[in-house]
């Protein structure tokens, strides 16, 4: 391509066009509560065989971008990054390793907030969206999708932007523009995972709490697809449910709370990260860290730490890196002018960690998981 820069912009008209022409024509098919929901289901808006492709691709060795380039790609990239959780972090790095894998030449810019920071992720957008002539691709890790569906369907709307979402796999029906794709770990599937293995290692009849995130569509699946889950197969019954806002401190009041007034709650499910740190944070302060069954969510390196030191016990651990090298896969695809190949939405592995394991088997899980950014706990 002796003109790279305007081959890309070709490329991305090309690529709203065909979103435009998507977003018409969606759903693909339509599944089960489909009227009853206001966003897409993965199934109902991925061409067959898409999403496996791009997972594919994602787990073999890189084949090197032949196209040129005359500057490197810009990049800018709103997300909750300042909080706990190091999702955020490894997926970046997840995505600049793979793109030099790739031999895609590019320069990025971060827009951090933490996840409470809905107005500053607001202000982000608009600037990525006014300044979108410096800018070739952009991803949004929403604080929390409706609260910034406006700000994604602006940013999905804009000719000389390709708009990339992380952390949700939920595509609203109500966007006037669909983004380009969507990256994610299913957590309705983490829901599920996580219910089967305690309903099989603790049984039936458990007294449980909960430390929700923000009302919203990841919560209702972290939170509500397992409350449903253990309810329907194992009949637990939840005294509490408190909605800590996926921060630390939200964690660690939520227990206090629960260990205090509701004593006979032998298992604390945790929404995210921060929530279950600070959660431990507070048994550990009381010394009933050994009592109570707590989870995480995700399988992040503080997580797998604090299963290996035994103060949490089990969660739903990604495949974290897939994200992030998945996103650079994508970007070779637009490069390439192949985004018509690829999935609306795509989605990483999900297994579930635990305190039972041996520390080889947690090992390898980790290296698998963190293969681009590294085991252990990352540096904040």
């Amino acid at each position: 391509m002796k003109n790279w820069k305007l081959g890309l912009k070709m490329g991305l008209a090309a690529a709203l066009l065909t979103s435009t022409a998507m977003a018409a024509d969606l759903p693909l098919k339509e599944m089960e509560g489909y009227a009853d929901r206001e966003h897409y289901l993965p199934g109902e808006v991925n061409q067959d065989g898409a999403l496996e492709a791009l997972q594919n691709a994602t787990g073999l060795e890189a084949t090197k971008y032949t196209g040129t380039q005359d500057k490197p790609l810009q990049i800018a990239l709103i997300y909750p990054s300042a909080d706990v959780s190091d999702f955020w972090a490894r997926n970046y790095l997840a995505l600049t390793k793979r793109l030099d894998q790739l031999g895609i030449e590019y320069e990025t810019r971060e827009f951090a907030s933490r996840q409470v920071e809905h107005s500053l992720q607001a202000t982000y957008a608009a600037q990525v969206d006014q300044d979108a002539d410096l800018y070739d691709f952009v991803i949004f890790g929403p604080s929390e999708l409706a609260t910034q569906a406006d700000n994604i369907d602006k940013l999905a709307q804009n000719p000389d932007l390709t708009t990339f979402v992380w952390a949700f796999h939920t595509p609203l029906k109500y966007l006037k523009q669909q983004p380009a794709a969507w990256f994610d770990f299913s957590s309705a599937y983490g829901a599920i995972k996580i219910c089967d293995y305690m309903v099989e290692r603790l049984g039936t009849d458990v007294t449980y709490a909960m430390n929700r995130g923000i009302p919203g569509i990841t919560d209702n699946q972290r939170s509500g697809d397992f409350k449903d889950c253990v309810q329907e197969k194992a009949n637990w019954n939840v005294v509490y449910e408190h909605y800590g806002e996926y921060q630390r401190e939200g964690g660690f009041e939520g227990t206090q709370l629960i260990l205090q007034a509701y004593p006979e709650a032998k298992v604390i499910h945790n929404a995210n990260t921060a929530m279950s740190m600070g959660s431990v944070e507070a048994q550990l302060a009381v010394g009933k860290e050994k009592e109570i069954f707590s989870t995480g969510w995700g399988g992040t390196g503080l997580e797998l730490d604090a299963i290996r030191r035994g103060e949490l016990d089990a969660t739903p651990m990604r495949m974290g890196d897939d994200v992030g090298a998945a996103t650079a896969e994508a970007i070779k695809a637009h490069l390439e002018g192949r985004e018509a190949e690829l999935p609306l939405v795509f989605l990483g592995r999900i297994t579930v960690a635990h305190d039972q394991m041996s520390v080889e088997e947690i090992d390898a899980l980790e290296k698998e998981a963190f293969r681009f950014s590294g085991i252990g706990a990352l540096e904040r």
